[in-house]
């Protein structure tokens, strides 16, 4: 009896083919793989992120994070992938659509990460690229923000390279690895183009 089956995120989001990656909903399968990953790059990600909680990659954080997910897909305020490289179907990384603001706004704000191994490479802009036409055309958002730290090299380049505009300076916008910190904010509409 179908009617009986949990809501699943991963039915209602559908896979998005890049040049290189896929993007797709994260489902508990991806664990192991998420887990090694985020160990992996714990020091590479340290200056950029929240502070991660103590049993952030076990698998009960996991399936609650998972849980998450799926309220935020139903409620319509996020919208997470995790990015897969095509050649081999290794994750590399992962971006979420979250913060939508429905109404006069249709606004999202995208939040991202790579693994460190494969930072560098051209997923995450090939990632965002692939993100944007559903975002404008599956969604019905007009405009997509970002935001990151003024010394993200690397982040900035992403999003300048993809086709967000800075358009200001955030004081003490996010708090980042405990510190309260000032961000970049970016923005694209939907009629700019995607580079």
């Amino acid at each position: 009896m179908s009617f009986l089956r949990p809501f699943s995120f991963a039915d209602v989001l559908p896979p998005l083919q890049g040049r290189s990656v896929e993007l797709r909903a994260p489902e508990m399968r991806d664990f192991e793989a998420w887990a090694a990953l985020r160990a992996a790059s714990r020091e590479f990600l340290r200056p950029w992120e929240p502070t991660w909680p103590p049993n952030d990659l076990t698998r009960m954080a996991f399936r609650a994070r998972l849980k998450r997910y799926s309220q935020d897909v139903r409620a319509d305020a996020a919208y997470p992938f995790f990015i897969f490289r095509q050649s081999d179907g290794a994750l590399v990384g992962g971006l979420t659509l979250g913060q939508i603001r429905r109404g006069v706004a249709q606004t999202a704000s995208l939040g991202y990460w790579m693994g460190q191994a494969h930072a560098g490479q051209g997923y995450m802009s090939d990632a965002v690229r692939t993100m944007l036409p559903y975002a404008f055309n599956g969604l019905r958002l007009r405009r997509v923000e970002a935001a990151c730290l003024p010394e993200n090299e690397p982040s900035i380049r992403l999003l300048e390279k993809v086709g967000f505009i800075r358009e200001g300076y955030a004081r003490s916008y996010l708090c980042i690895a405990g510190s309260w910190r000032d961000h970049l904010l970016y923005a694209i509409l939907a009629d700019d183009p995607i580079r």
